[in-house]
């Protein structure tokens, strides 16, 4: 007996067959879906309303007003009606919905990306950084709303609720998308598309297996060929790639964590509690800081807990272990005060790791080679060049990193872009011409180069002056005297 007829004669099979798939109307779903799987009008507008709430969401930063957005769910039919034609080779269905979805992202994309330019808010905030690298829940949550959304159109129930659940998923991902490319941050652009595409081969998967199981498949396709069927699988196969390496990622950090716990664990008696542990992936080395409640102390707990992680996870690592004893030996008053100070030291440390991510993103660079100064508060990282960026540009994001993060200085060192040329109305200056002069100081405090000023002699003393006041070494300025109405400054590169 083959495989096949075996599956198709088992009891349990046979049961969910007559009790389940018999009583779906394939029909009728298939044509619904045909009808509002596709590109339309209402489908642009609802996807703008839908963007532009979630960016709202997101700058604010308020998971109210993500939820909000998400109750439009324009993003739910063309998704799961892509998984539908996958589950059955319908190539002009595939094609309708994958457009519909395809020139939607788009478009919620370029929405998001113009909003954020006219906004007068463009920090990095908690809840745009969270959607710069895809995580374990990320994947539950698309694969848990794909569930639903396949039930529920199958089914005919609770479509809006589900449609919630997916837009969670990808929209909020592209608004992120669109605030990254619109800051000239492809740090934050780059992990939220992986995010949005991780979510949307996860949704499509799974809504073709909920399809698969409900009865869809080749047979109901009014017409399909076996070249169709090929590339339907070429297809299924080419989306289950990136999923497949985002999972395996998934999968070692999450076995590296619990491995993590496990080895700070054994350096001390069964009686100790790992009572705070943070492991940062994202850097390197991977950084690990554990705080234990021991009733003794361990030396060197963490050089042999480095030495044991290293060796069972082939990666460098910094392990930081904080003690706190406990016990009868240990008063009451003792173990309240070091636990204190531990949280006084946790937060700080928190505070300063949040400075120097939101540094490091504002300068499209990974964190572990921002320079932090953590005595003084002091943060301090070049910035990547962007194409066609400004100083002003470069200003305008140290001082978005520095937002909510006051007791700390972020300096965001940029490239030697051009000079503002500075503007005079007889002997003073005009105000652009201040402004200019101001952003000026900002880069030479910043960047290490001589400057060379340009203009009439007693003009280009003013400037000089000005620079001088600014604590700029008289070294580093030179005066080329000329006739023109203004001064230009530029940068001097080293001989």
């Amino acid at each position: 007996m083959d495989n096949g007829y075996a599956v198709s004669n088992n009891p349990l099979w046979v049961k969910w067959r007559e009790r389940s798939i018999a009583t779906v109307n394939h029909d009728a779903i298939l044509q619904r879906i045909v009808e509002e799987s596709g590109w339309s009008p209402r489908y642009a507008f609802m996807i703008i309303v839908s963007a532009g709430i979630a960016i709202l969401g997101l700058l604010l930063p308020s998971s109210a007003v993500l939820i909000g957005a998400m109750l439009l769910s324009p993003l739910m039919m063309p998704i799961i009606g892509l998984g539908f034609a996958l589950a059955t080779l319908d190539f002009a269905e595939m094609r309708a919905s994958g457009f519909a979805l395809a020139v939607g992202a788009v478009i919620a994309i370029a929405f998001t990306a113009l909003f954020v330019v006219v906004s007068p808010v463009q920090t990095v905030t908690t809840e745009i950084a969270a959607r710069t690298r895809p995580n374990l829940f990320d994947l539950l949550v698309a694969f848990f709303s794909a569930l639903a959304g396949g039930y529920a159109l199958i089914r005919g129930r609770g479509e809006t609720v589900v449609g919630v659940a997916i837009a969670i998923a990808l929209m909020p991902p592209l608004a992120a998308v669109g605030f990254g490319i619109a800051t000239w941050n492809w740090t934050i652009a780059g992990g939220a598309f992986l995010l949005f595409m991780t979510n949307t081969v996860t949704i499509t998967l799974t809504a073709a297996f909920m399809a698969r199981l409900y009865g869809f498949g080749s047979h109901l396709t009014p017409a399909h060929t076996r070249l169709q069927s090929i590339v339907m699988v070429v297809c299924m196969t080419a989306l289950s790639v990136p999923l497949a390496l985002t999972l395996r990622h998934i999968a070692w950090e999450t076995l590296a964590a619990r491995q993590v716990r496990d080895a700070i664990q054994q350096q001390f008696p069964q009686t100790a509690r790992i009572s705070d542990l943070e492991t940062d992936f994202s850097r390197e080395p991977i950084r690990v800081v554990a705080t234990v409640l021991t009733p003794s102390y361990a030396k060197d707990a963490e050089q042999q807990t480095e030495s044991n992680l290293r060796e069972a996870l082939q990666q460098e690592l910094d392990v930081t272990i904080d003690q706190i004893q406990v016990g009868a030996g240990t008063s009451e008053a003792a173990q309240v005060a070091a636990a204190q100070s531990r949280e006084r030291t946790q937060a700080r440390d928190r505070f300063a790791t949040a400075a120097v991510d939101r540094l490091a993103l504002v300068a499209g660079v990974s964190s572990d080679v921002v320079l932090v100064d953590r005595e003084n508060r002091r943060a301090s990282v070049a910035a990547q060049p962007l194409a066609g960026a400004s100083l002003d540009l470069y200003r305008q994001l140290e001082r978005r990193a520095a937002t909510g993060v006051e007791e700390w200085t972020l300096v965001l060192t940029p490239p030697p872009v051009p000079l503002p040329a500075i503007g005079f109305s007889g002997d003073a200056l005009t105000q652009d011409g201040a402004t200019n002069l101001d952003l000026a100081v900002w880069a030479a405090r910043r960047v290490p180069l001589g400057i060379t000023i340009t203009g009439q002699p007693a003009r280009a003393e003013m400037v000089r002056d000005i620079f001088r006041a600014q604590q700029i070494p008289d070294a580093r300025l030179v005066i080329t005297p000329n006739g023109g109405e203004g001064v230009r400054l530029s940068w001097r590169l080293p001989e």
